[in-house]
């Protein structure tokens, strides 16, 4: 496998896209959206609106572009090695400096992947097949994999570069313990390689980006973005408002019930496409008692026919057409269908059936029902709590009582990560659109290495075993079967129930062209102005 991509391709991407010439021009961006990038180092979350303000600043070895394709970043050329099917050779590219001047080279590319591994970092699923990485010279890295893997690099897209000089003067040369609360320099602060470096940041306030100007690829993308001016708006109302009066340029995530006013007001656009993101609910099945139930001494999650009686319960039509307001696509499997492993099989749903779903309780010993807490995102997700509330009255048809706590994403994800919560709200998303990272990260058994956002307790070792000799299977035939046994055992299973696909709407004025990204990722060197 040889992949030599040159950056001509990352410049007629962008015209392609935009439907115009590459020029400049000087102009400055106002960027709003529901949340706040959770932190500034690169390797401490693997969450959406944190990569998305990480790609302004810092950069990986192979970028997504506006199409979510792979093009050529920090590495110009990567294949495996001739005589050795179990090293990976990137080729880096040259004149490369980070923001405070020093120079790129292959030992912040050793440094970074590194950190990227340790315990404390969200990207260490990604990278748990590799066993060593090197320094060939100042612009050759290999990377060494246990066993032959045919996927690493769509495994580095969101896997950013450091400065190890940097890092090691400003003591970061661990990922912030994001779970625990630390803070850090590389919190706050950050110099990467990318189109854009760091003025100020007030976290859930405002953060502010100005332009490179020693960028690699000044002119190689339309680069018309000087400054961005980033501010988290919470409140929907509140966020829409400032879009209709001017006062940003753009958001990305335009409340569904506002579509039409924003679409119909002289001056704005809204551009929409299909996400690579699905939302579902994550269940308790592993632990003896649930810290947040009114059964004693059991879990009622941990009943396969109580699992099966939620699942029923979703209404996952009404959400669509009442709190979405048709902009969803439901779906019986925690994958959108963008993703290797994805059939439409899988992706069927059961039927509504209160009743049904009453019977299976009643089967279970839990016909009297029982009370439980559910923890949400109000800030993270499309209509998160709306969803949430739906979730919560369809669950009380059925005997749960739900009691729901809702907050801000930053406290909602530590509850996931440190197990304490056993009903909960996710949204997951797959960058290297193959099965094997909701795998990675969802369902195999909680290590050191693997299933770090797998709330729901489960374990099975046999599946572990399968989930691992996916980065090592180079029969893509065998993989793909693997895969599918996989996904039979999970849905089974069910330890989550699936919602829905998110459908992107992003909302600008007329003067911007810009597609809509697939991964909610606006890279903004790609961005245009009429």
């Amino acid at each position: 496998m040889h992949v030599k991509t040159k950056l001509i391709g990352a410049t007629l991407t962008a015209a392609l896209l935009a439907g115009t010439s590459v020029m400049a021009s000087a102009e400055t961006l106002r960027w709003a959206r529901a949340g706040d990038s959770l932190t500034l180092d690169p390797h401490a979350q693997n969450e959406g609106p944190t990569h998305a303000l990480s790609h302004q600043i810092y950069e990986p070895l192979i970028s997504p572009d506006m199409a979510a394709q792979q093009i050529p970043a920090l590495a110009t050329e990567w294949y495996v090695k001739e005589d050795d099917p179990n090293v990976w050779v990137f080729e880096l590219r040259e004149g490369v400096t980070f923001h405070d001047g020093a120079d790129f080279t292959a030992e912040d590319v050793v440094f970074s992947i590194n950190r990227a591994k340790m315990p404390d970092s969200d990207m260490k699923e990604l990278l748990v097949s590799i066993s060593e990485v090197r320094a060939v010279d100042d612009y050759t890295v290999e990377f060494v994999t246990d066993g032959p893997n045919p996927l690493l690099p769509n495994n580095l897209t969101n896997t950013f570069m450091m400065d190890k000089g940097w890092a090691e003067a400003n003591d970061v040369t661990k990922p912030q313990d994001f779970e625990g609360g630390e803070e850090t320099y590389a919190v706050r602060n950050a110099n990467g390689t990318g189109p854009f470096r760091l003025v100020s940041r007030e976290p859930d306030t405002q953060t502010v980006l100005e332009q490179n100007p020693d960028y690699w690829g000044m002119d190689d993308f339309p680069m018309e973005v000087t400054e961005i001016i980033y501010t988290p708006i919470q409140n929907a109302a509140t966020r829409v408002a400032a879009l209709l009066s001017g006062e940003v340029d753009f958001i990305q995530d335009v409340p569904v019930q506002d579509l039409d006013r924003v679409g119909d007001t002289e001056g704005l656009i809204v551009n929409k496409t299909a996400q690579n993101r699905t939302i579902f609910f994550g269940i308790n099945v592993g632990d003896e008692d649930l810290q947040n139930d009114t059964v004693e001494g059991e879990n009622p999650f941990a009943s396969k026919q109580v699992r099966q009686a939620m699942n029923m319960a979703i209404n996952r039509e009404a959400i669509q057409q009442v709190v979405m307001r048709g902009q969803s696509a439901p779906t019986g499997v925690i994958m959108p269908p963008f993703v290797n492993g994805w059939t439409e099989e899988l992706d069927q749903y059961p039927e509504t059936d209160v009743d049904a779903a009453k019977a299976l309780m009643e089967e279970a010993g839990y016909g009297d029902g029982f009370t439980v807490t559910m923890h949400c995102p109000n800030d993270r997700y499309i209509n998160d709590e709306a969803i949430c509330q739906a979730v919560v009255g369809m669950m009380g048809q059925i005997g749960i009582d739900v009691n729901l706590v809702a907050q801000t994403k930053a406290n909602h994800f530590p509850l996931i990560s440190n197990k304490e919560t056993d009903f909960y709200m996710l949204g997951w998303g797959v960058p290297t659109f193959d099965s094997e990272y909701i795998f990675n990260f969802l369902v195999h058994t909680t290590t050191d290495d693997r299933g770090s956002w797998n709330g729901t307790r489960y374990s099975n070792p046999e599946l572990d075993e399968k989930i691992k000799s996916l980065a090592s299977e180079v029969d893509l035939e065998k993989r793909n079967q693997t895969i599918a046994e996989i996904w039979e055992v999970v849905q089974d299973e069910t330890i989550y129930l699936p919602v829905h696909n998110q459908v992107l709407n992003w909302g600008m004025t007329e003067n911007i062209v810009f597609p809509v990204q697939p991964e909610d990722q606006p890279h903004f060197k790609f961005m245009q102005f009429n």
